[in-house]
């Protein structure tokens, strides 16, 4: 049986198959005498204490093996175990009504998870997930369940599951497990991300596959078309591990380009970067042949903290990453907490669109002294390196003024002060917000630089929760208006003499290359396990010729339309 899905990691395994279970933990519902109440909160206490520092080890777990953003997933979970709302309603449930754990948490879980899926949101539709999940880490510790994933089977592992959570994916025996299926998800899932910079092979989105696959089944994973095969014949398996062979040996290929400079086929060159979430992800873009790091996403120094981080703590984080590349470019966003990201110490008011709200340079520019001590911090740091300053969400001239106004204050304090810093410093802006990009031309005088956030400027411009299976045909980095929008950013910063780069998922996508090197962006930042490949892509285009093939590719009328079109007159005679 072959199956299509979504590539989420590129590469290719052949193993056996582990079927994870969605079943449900089963559980004897009973009522609790007034003698017995008391110990039996101490029991449900005993296990959220269990379960937080479960959570613990597993974040600080995936902080080593992983990154700080994908660390700073289990925030959200811990705050739920340290939630007072919800540990002291099931605390209740067990005082007052003498239902015992088991059942009082499944009860306080339904009527929040039925509250905050009423919002009808993104933002709280996730809360809801983050709250089963940890619900269900309490009920084990509850009834002395195992989370371990049995991996006995001989040979390469293969995860299958309905849906990998992060804490799935961060739990993974990579020595073991090699590649993963998933009924649901996308490219720009949370566990599909994570897979990309463990380098496991992943296809998603597969509908029904935990229900036609069986454990011991030897299955094909092929992440790199999106393919999935059930009990292939031995001809398959022969020409798959020939695939597998080639891609190996194209990886070592890849590899010999770590020191290269990118260049085009007729010679353009162009800057391929990293996005990284902690200064030790900059050791890893070096190793894999970064050019530059085109976003350091500040927000996880906020993080899993009990207050704010010093302007000392900041300082260090930067100085480092600086150093660490150099003098490569360094471009450092600010503070972009809100939306999906929220810091327990810090209180936010509760929004129904809070992707839409209270957040990034919106909150900044509200809490001046805040954002002025990252602005301190990043400013001394670029004596250091090569550091630039990004401002996310910025979608008026307004803001952009008041945040340089801001920076303003803070490059004459330190001038007073005899503090040095890089006088020189480029200062951009992120354009992940429609108006930004209408307005590229007016912008475009007063920053240094633009980078595109292709995430949410796709799901902002086509209405779109890239979260969303119902509206997911919607959200389509190869839609036109995404690439017209590209195209006029791209154009608006080169009349000014600008650079402009991009640092959302699509920079590193194979058919969108061809297109951004035709639109003329200078600059591509993706995960660093993507560099490699980019780069040897870059060679084997003529920059003048993507030229046309993008202006040809932007007058078609649908996403699908232009990718069987770059296959077909690109990727496929290289």
């Amino acid at each position: 049986m072959v199956i299509q899905g979504i590539a989420a990691a590129p590469g290719i395994v052949i193993g056996r198959a582990v079927v994870k279970g969605s079943e449900e933990i089963r559980y004897e519902r009973r009522t609790i005498g007034e003698e017995q109440r008391a110990a039996e909160v101490e029991r449900f206490q005993r296990s959220i204490q269990e379960a937080h520092q479960e959570l613990e080890l597993i974040k600080e777990k995936t902080r080593k093996d992983i990154g700080e953003k994908e660390a700073a997933i289990f925030e959200a979970h811990q705050m739920f175990l340290q939630d007072p709302d919800f540990i002291s309603a099931i605390e209740a449930k067990i005082a007052s009504e003498g239902l015992n754990a088991e059942a009082a948490v499944e009860d306080v879980r339904d009527s929040f998870v039925v509250l905050f899926e009423s919002m009808d949101n993104e933002y709280m539709r996730e809360r809801a997930a983050d709250l089963r999940d940890v619900s269900q880490r309490v009920l084990r510790k509850l009834l002395g369940i195992s989370e371990q994933l049995d991996t006995s089977l001989d040979g390469p592992i293969v995860l299958v599951v309905h849906d990998l959570t992060p804490s799935d994916t961060a739990q993974l025996d990579r020595d073991k497990v090699k590649g993963f299926l998933t009924n649901i998800g996308g490219r720009t899932s949370h566990s599909a991300i994570m897979a990309r910079t463990m380098e496991i092979p992943a296809v998603v989105g597969l509908s029904a596959i935990t229900e036609q696959v069986q454990t011991g089944d030897t299955v094909i994973v092929d992440g790199l078309e999106g393919k999935v095969f059930i009990q292939p014949d031995e001809t398959v398996i022969r020409t798959y591990e020939e695939k597998q062979k080639a891609y190996a040996e194209q990886k070592e290929m890849w590899a010999r380009l770590v020191k290269e400079a990118t260049k085009t086929k007729d010679g353009k060159r162009v800057e391929l970067a990293a996005n990284i979430g902690n200064p030790q992800d900059a050791v890893q873009a070096l190793q894999n042949g970064a050019e530059a790091i085109g976003l350091f996403r500040t927000e996880f120094l906020y993080m899993g903290k009990a207050q704010f981080p010093t302007e000392e703590e900041q300082f260090e984080a930067y100085k480092a990453a600086a150093q660490a590349m150099g003098e490569k470019p360094v471009v450092i966003r600010t503070l972009d907490i809100g939306g999906d990201k929220e810091l327990s110490y810090l209180e936010m008011p509760k929004e129904l669109n809070p992707f839409l709200g209270y957040r990034a340079i919106r909150l900044c520019l509200d809490r001046p002294e805040l954002f002025k001590t990252q602005l301190r911090a990043l400013l001394r740091a670029s004596a250091y390196g090569g550091i630039k300053i990004m401002y996310p969400m910025i979608a008026t001239l307004r803001e952009l003024r008041r945040a340089n106004q801001l920076l303003d204050e803070v490059k004459t304090d330190l001038r007073n002060n005899h503090i040095p810093f890089n006088e020189n410093l480029e200062v951009g802006i992120m354009i992940e917000v429609p108006a930004a990009a209408m307005i590229a031309d007016q912008l475009a005088k007063e920053v240094d630089f633009f980078s595109i956030g292709t995430n949410d400027l796709i799901q902002y411009t086509m209405a779109a929760d890239r979260m969303n299976e119902q509206v997911s045909y919607l959200y389509d980095p190869f839609h036109p208006a995404v690439l017209r929008l590209i195209r006029q950013v791209i154009k608006a910063a080169h009349q000014e003499g600008k650079w402009v780069g991009m640092c959302g998922e699509m920079a590193g996508e194979e058919l969108a290359v061809p297109i951004l090197l035709g639109l003329g962006l200078d600059e591509f930042s993706m995960s660093a396990t993507s560099i490699l490949r980019t780069r040897h892509l870059l060679k084997q285009l003529d920059a003048s010729e993507m030229v046309a093939v993008a202006e040809q590719a932007l007058a078609l009328e649908s996403g699908e339309d232009i990718r069987a079109y770059i296959q077909e007159h690109v990727i496929s005679k290289l």
